[in-house]
């Protein structure tokens, strides 16, 4: 792996910002137990995004393309559950 230098916090502070800008959607749809609003083409379509996010930070050997797709992707993982979820409850 190559050495750490400034660039990498730029990434760092762009995985976080872009990571926890999903929690307040996740949270509202577990509160709420509703997520009707939230497209389930988008959310596939993002999904399937981030896995390619993260096999192109495996690829490129990337921590922080690496630590922000793959914890987005489990926030969005578990909105599409949560949609799934309440949508068989209705």
């Amino acid at each position: 792996m190559k050495n750490f230098n400034y660039i990498d916090l730029i990434g760092f502070l762009a995985a976080f910002l872009t990571t926890i800008a999903f929690l307040p959607q996740l949270y509202k749809t577990w509160q709420s137990k509703s997520a009707d609003d939230v497209s389930l083409i988008m959310l596939i379509l993002f999904i399937l995004g981030l896995i390619c996010w993260i096999i192109y930070g495996i690829e490129i050997n990337s921590i922080p393309i690496l630590l922000a797709n793959i914890i987005t992707f489990i926030f969005n993982f578990l909105i599409l559950i949560l949609k799934i979820t309440y949508k068989k409850e209705k």
